[in-house]
């Protein structure tokens, strides 16, 4: 007895399957066939590439954070480290973000010379868009014509050699104030707290030449300097968006966010007041005058509208905070570097004050005239430079194109780092690499103008710092003074050897521990 009993639809597809065989085997195999072919290919190709697309020496990385472990507090530090084994040229990936670093004379010279033009670029970091009126300042604009505008108008308007000789009576006066300052201490017999004296002096120097008034008479307290600080403080600070981008959300979990922005609108407002109280006196002349300030130069600018591009109100104002951030704490932090090398070499902080007190001789003042014979003076600040750049790792640049160096392939939007201070301890350039040694400038023509790349304190080329003459003569001229007037003892009986010269980075690299020296008159 047979039950009958309805096809499935599985039974269905089975018939169709074996009235279909010899199709769809023929099928079957002709995709076998293309898809083996196509895998062959794209081997072939992946080997072609890999050959054109050979990157520079990476240390192994961790998935997602990259190469981040592997980094110190001083990052100036963990990239000479890692570069002692992977090489003067190096890409890491810290977090998303890829990451090159240069360590040596050579391949820096090939950044900032051979391909300036691909490496001119800055990238758009969290912190300078916020601080920077979204990057209209000079230090971080994009590459292109309101870049090279505006750097024009700073290199031959507010920062030229013209110019900042005609503040030479703004850095006399502030100096002549310090020196009364230090004074009182020494009758007193109490000790000077060297680095926040210099602080006060560099913030007062750039006050006087940027609004006519000193810092602390903005508002009648310290607001400006303490924010400047702060911002400073906040610049060095890490921003997690800038190295996970989809994860920028957790700077404003952090309060990054808030306290960047905080801080910019106090001092946003404090610019806005200075900026009205120019216009509302009438400072404006038709020519540029020498007596007239950085605000005074950047409004004619503005009014007398003889560039292509537009200069707003916040461009006036990232210009301002470009030259505070760049123009205080690195003069100081090198006066104050200087004092402490030549503290810790009794026989060279003799031989530099020798030379001052020959020259000034029994003048009532160190004249800027009498620096330029200062030789020595000008060798310990070349070594102290050297040494202790004020921007170990140079402002980051970005790669605009793809491009080829020393046969690796750099890829577009490659932040890179120049190492200034590995490069400038480099032994295989100079002798002695880690020695307080200025003598080795004397019979030298190195110098720290941007021609020479074992040396490159203030970078090279297009982004060269354009701030190098006004800061090196604060530098000098304060260092002379500093050295002709007094003499200096560490307080307590402390030895001068034990002298701590540990770092703190941030924005800039200064002495972790304050320099608090003992001056006492000099007496001829």
């Amino acid at each position: 007895m047979k039950f009958f009993m309805a096809p499935t639809p599985l039974i269905l597809f089975e018939e169709q399957q074996q009235q279909q065989q010899p199709g769809l085997l023929l099928h079957l195999l002709k995709f076998l066939s293309i898809f083996l072919l196509s895998i062959l290919f794209l081997r072939r190709l992946s080997r072609i590439w890999s050959k054109k697309t050979s990157l520079p020496p990476s240390p192994p990385k961790l998935p997602f954070i990259g190469n981040l472990h592997q980094l110190g507090d001083l990052l100036h530090h963990s990239f000479r480290d890692l570069a002692q084994k992977y090489g003067p040229i190096m890409l890491l990936h810290l977090g998303q973000a890829p990451v090159l670093v240069i360590s040596s004379a050579e391949m820096a010279r090939e950044i900032m010379k051979n391909q300036d033009t691909v490496f001119t670029n800055r990238p758009a970091l969290t912190a300078v868009r916020i601080v920077l009126y979204q990057c209209q300042d000079v230090g971080f604009a994009p590459y292109g014509e309101y870049w090279r505008q505006m750097r024009k108008i700073c290199v031959s308007d507010l920062l030229g050699v013209k110019r900042v000789q005609s503040f030479k009576f703004v850095r006399e006066v502030e100096i002549d104030c310090l020196i009364k300052k230090i004074s009182q201490s020494c009758s007193k017999g109490s000790p000077v707290n060297l680095s926040d004296t210099l602080l006060t002096l560099s913030y007062n120097i750039l006050s006087m030449c940027s609004f006519g008034r000193k810092s602390e008479k903005v508002d009648n307290i310290h607001m400006f300097g303490k924010l400047s600080r702060e911002v400073l403080q906040l610049l060095g600070a890490f921003s997690i968006g800038d190295f996970f981008p989809c994860l920028r959300w957790m700077d404003v979990l952090t309060g990054l966010i808030g306290r960047l922005k905080r801080t910019t609108q106090q001092l946003d407002v404090l610019f806005d007041g200075i900026i009205d109280d120019h216009l509302k006196k009438g400072e404006i002349q038709n020519s540029l005058d020498n007596k007239q300030d950085f605000v005074d130069l950047l409004l004619h600018v503005q009014r007398e509208k003889k560039l292509s591009i537009d200069i707003s109100k916040d461009s006036i104002k990232a210009i301002m905070m470009d030259m505070f951030l760049g123009g205080t704490d690195t003069t100081a932090t090198a006066t104050e570097w200087a004092m402490a090398e030549l503290l810790k070499s009794p026989n060279k902080m003799k031989k530099a004050q020798e030379e001052v007190r020959r020259i000034v001789g029994k003048k009532p003042k160190v004249q800027e005239e009498d620096i330029q014979e200062m030789e020595y003076l000008k060798c310990v600040i070349k070594e102290t430079l050297r040494l202790h750049p004020s921007g170990p790792l140079l402002l980051p640049r970005e790669s605009i194109t793809s491009t080829e160096i020393n046969g690796y392939t750099i890829p577009p939007k490659t932040r890179v780092y120049i190492n200034a201070w590995a490069i400038q301890r480099d032994p295989m350039t100079w002798d002695k690499a880690e020695e307080f040694i200025p003598e080795r400038f004397s019979e030298s023509t190195v110098d720290f103008k941007g021609q020479d790349f074992e040396l490159v304190p203030f970078g090279s080329g297009r982004r060269s710092c354009p701030g190098m003459s006004f800061g090196i003569a604060v530098v000098e001229l304060a260092l002379a003074n500093l050295l002709y007037w007094f003499d200096w003892e560490l307080p307590n009986g402390e030895l001068k050897e034990m002298l701590d010269m540990t770092e703190s980075f941030g924005f800039t690299v200064n002495k972790k521990i304050p320099l608090h020296l003992l001056p006492s008159h000099y007496v001829a």
